[in-house]
């Protein structure tokens, strides 16, 4: 009987990553507001009444996409991050997910770079409960670095996180709108030093 309830319980979360990944192709293709449900039950190969079986309507859609890569997102940040040793290492392994996420995901990355922006609902929400979450684990990485004396303790971890979570969301929205086919990735080495360097000299 469990064994039956968890293959049920694997092909429907398979079904909803599926729908899940239709939508994200129909809203960064057509648009959030010009998408319909029935778009996404065709990308998908599903019958429109499919959907309501996974998900409210559309915005519940929406959000959803969002949730699911975030919660990707965070699951391999909270795993991979503890194991590094070194403060800035953990920055920049931080920022590699971060990239590799939205270069892997281009569909999710539109949805959230550009129609989920739009959603003063949405980003009320996603300042309280998805930012909180990814600012604390910056904070975290900052405030042991401040600990070990390889980050300057005067400055306000909050902020640093803030700052660093600017720089991300910054070069993702701009790799999204240019539609080119660099790697975000390997932007994160010349990225990581200009935050940790600066810009200006040893004899400025």
């Amino acid at each position: 009987m469990e064994r039956r309830e968890s293959i049920e319980e694997g092909a429907r979360s398979e079904r909803r990553e599926i729908i899940l990944r239709a939508a994200a192709k129909v809203f960064a293709r057509s648009g959030y507001f010009n998408a319909k449900v029935s778009d996404v039950a065709r990308t998908a190969g599903i019958a429109d009444g499919t959907v309501y079986l996974y998900f409210r309507n559309k915005e519940d859609l929406l959000t959803s996409i969002f949730s699911w890569a975030m919660g990707e997102f965070m699951s391999r940040a909270k795993s991979e991050i503890p194991v590094i040793i070194d403060p800035r290492e953990k920055l920049r392994r931080f920022a590699q997910l971060h990239f590799s996420l939205i270069e892997r995901e281009r569909d999710v990355a539109i949805v959230f770079q550009i129609e989920l922006r739009h959603s003063t609902k949405f980003m009320e929400k996603f300042s309280t409960t998805y930012l909180a979450d990814y600012l604390q684990v910056l904070r975290e990485i900052v405030e042991a670095g401040q600990r070990e004396g390889k980050f300057r303790s005067q400055l306000n971890p909050k902020l640093v996180a803030k700052v660093m979570f600017g720089i991300l969301d910054g070069m993702a929205t701009n790799w999204v709108l240019s539609r080119k086919s660099n790697s975000l990735v390997m932007m994160v080495d010349p990225m990581i030093d200009i935050f940790l360097n600066g810009v200006t000299t040893s004899n400025a």
